[in-house]
């Protein structure tokens, strides 16, 4: 019997390796070699095989055990013969399977070869394995992350098929957030679950609002004259109108904070409506509008424009 390493089969070098690498490494090889991915290739088939006994003795602690010791003492003859120049092929066919049969079913075992069938006849049984997730990403409005809805996507499958998911979007939803839809991705293997999709929340600015961590952002333009005098306006939040005093001699550029009117925190609270002050002159005047300017030109000791020492 050819001693097989099942430490290589799953792609190690060595056994010093955990359950979880173990899982992992099986799972890629077998999605790799599996039947349904390797039609008529005998090869991939038998490797396949190979693959699920090497996870079967590999995965029960009880065998890995008992193999281990095996598998050390074949390392070591190994290395002792390519040292005193013996071919690895002559050592295989040496001891190793006697070595392999008395460690599994001990040194007096009867039908060896009966024995060894029925120990691995399991190993033929595919082996469940759950499918890849797959992630995408999708944009939406500011007002509809921060109200909620459902919001249908569609999404080409694997088999190059589209297919139409109904996404509920939660209300309050942060920017950047995922979505997990249970069993919509890729198919399992052997009966194995599906794979996840998970979709990820891009929120996307509008022509009024900014969206900055918890805060949002808007403009508010003022004349001149509300600037300098101070007025009484109206402001429209995400979801109400906010009636607000700016004071006098407000400057453009400015910011304002309304506190509690911004996007969700997802602790209960809110951040802050930012209001960022935009003074606005008239591109077009009436005859007595430029008057009072220039009135005002005359009589006013404002200079925006500092004299330099």
């Amino acid at each position: 019997m050819i001693f097989k390493d099942y430490y290589k089969i799953l792609g190690f070098d060595t056994n010093k390796i955990s359950e979880e690498q173990i899982k992992i490494a099986f799972r890629e090889q077998a999605k790799k070699y599996h039947p349904d991915v390797n039609m008529a290739n005998k090869k991939s088939e038998e490797r396949f095989k190979d693959i699920n006994e090497a996870y079967r003795i590999l995965s029960n602690l009880t065998s890995k055990r008992k193999y281990d010791r095996m598998w050390n003492t074949h390392i070591g003859r190994k290395k002792n013969n390519v040292q005193s120049g013996i071919s690895g092929h002559r050592l295989e066919k040496e001891s190793v399977f006697n070595d392999f049969t008395k460690m599994f079913f001990g040194a007096e075992a009867n039908n060896v070869e009966e024995n060894i069938s029925n120990s691995f006849k399991k190993t033929n049984k595919k082996i469940a394995s759950k499918g890849d997730n797959i992630e995408t990403e999708i944009n939406v409005g500011i007002n509809e992350a921060f109200y909620g809805q459902e919001k249908k996507i569609s999404l080409r499958t694997v088999n190059g098929k589209m297919k139409t998911f109904t996404v509920r979007i939660p209300s309050g939803i942060r920017n950047g957030e995922k979505i997990r839809l249970l069993g919509q991705g890729k198919s399992g293997l052997n009966g194995g679950k599906n794979g996840d999709l998970f979709i990820k929340i891009n929120i996307q600015n509008n022509s009024k609002f900014k969206l900055e961590g918890c805060d949002l952002l808007t403009d508010l333009c003022l004349s001149p004259w509300e600037a300098a005098l101070g007025k009484r306006v109206n402001i429209n939040s995400i979801e109400e109108t906010v009636s607000l005093y700016i004071p006098p001699g407000v400057q453009s550029g400015e910011k304002i904070r309304i506190p509690q009117k911004g996007y969700k925190d997802g602790q209960g609270s809110r951040g802050d409506l930012v209001l960022d002050i935009k003074t606005v002159v008239p591109k077009k005047m009436s005859d007595e509008e430029k008057e009072l300017f220039e009135q005002l030109s005359s009589i006013s000791k404002f200079n925006p424009r500092p004299q330099a020492n």
